[in-house]
């Protein structure tokens, strides 16, 4: 049995191919058999690889693992002129499509659990639960960011035109947003992981996220969902954290003491929280927080 699940735990990577859309690097752990899908959507400047890759074992234990780089990220889809979440998003239901997922939990970190609370609500069928780490339902930019986004896309059209620009890559934005990795091997892996993605993009997506709100419709989401929050995050607040737990009826909190790394920089903490919240949202697991009529 042990040598089962270790197999099922390790994770291949290959290139797909969604149709009318472009191709994408996925990585995917095939879990025991009949195990339920986690699709994991990572955030901005990061690879697949390089947001989830410590808990890809812990979480094919118990799921069938899908993560793919998101367009303008690593091996991605190209981006186009201009960044849409909801592209984002909709590539995501593409992606299970082709794979022949019928339904899966949908699990983002920070952009990427925009992207999630995109998939829900545009591929609602696809969603059988939602699980949102390190991020929140609106993105409440500072007055100077407020002032720099409109400026951003054109920066990022003259990046895309000037090939010496195109070379700059997203590594000292990813730095500061996964904060300090004490591990040395870990870092230099980190730093060629975050070389992978062009600041040119990384720039093209900020608007994208700044412009974001669900708060809306957020409390309408019909199926169960989860929040990770990293308490000690500097990058988006745990109060904002907590603002998105309580606008989704009945979403369980689980809470680690980490920054907003925390799947790179501590992994030992991360993941067994992780794993608890993507079990809480299973049908007959944790609290049920489907609500009558709901999608």
């Amino acid at each position: 049995m042990r040598q089962v699940l270790t197999e099922a735990a390790a994770p291949v990577t290959r290139l797909v191919t969604l149709p009318g859309r472009g191709v994408t690097r996925v990585w995917e752990c095939a879990g025991p058999p009949g195990a339920p899908a986690l699709m994991l959507i990572h955030g901005v400047t990061c690879t697949a690889a390089l947001n989830w890759g410590t808990v890809f074992a812990p979480l094919a234990a118990q799921f069938r693992v899908v993560a793919a780089d998101l367009r303008g990220h690593g091996d991605g889809i190209r981006a186009s002129s201009r960044f849409r979440l909801e592209d984002c998003a909709d590539d995501i239901a593409a992606l299970a499509t082709v794979l022949g997922i019928s339904r899966f939990t949908a699990v983002g970190y920070s952009m990427g659990g925009l992207v999630a609370q995109l998939v829900y609500r545009r591929h609602a069928p696809l969603v059988s639960g939602l699980v949102l780490c390190s991020t929140a339902g609106r993105a409440l930019a500072s007055p100077m960011e407020k002032l720099a986004a409109p400026a951003l896309p054109a920066a990022a059209a003259a990046m895309r035109w000037n090939p010496v620009l195109q070379l700059i890559s997203a590594e000292a934005v990813g730095l500061a947003l996964l904060g300090p990795i004490g591990d040395p091997a870990t870092a230099r892996w980190a730093r060629a992981q975050l070389r992978r993605t062009t600041l040119a993009s990384v720039v093209s997506a900020i608007p994208a996220v700044c412009a974001y709100t669900a708060m809306s419709w957020l409390g309408q989401v019909g199926v169960p969902a989860a929040v990770v929050v990293t308490t000690r995050d500097r990058i988006v607040p745990a109060s904002r954290q907590l603002e998105l737990a309580r606008a989704i009826p009945r979403a369980s909190l689980h809470q680690v003491d980490a920054g907003h790394g925390a799947c790179l920089t501590a992994p030992r903490i991360y993941a067994p929280a992780l794993l608890s919240a993507c079990l809480s949202v299973q049908p007959g697991r944790g609290r049920d927080n489907r609500r009558p009529g709901a999608a």
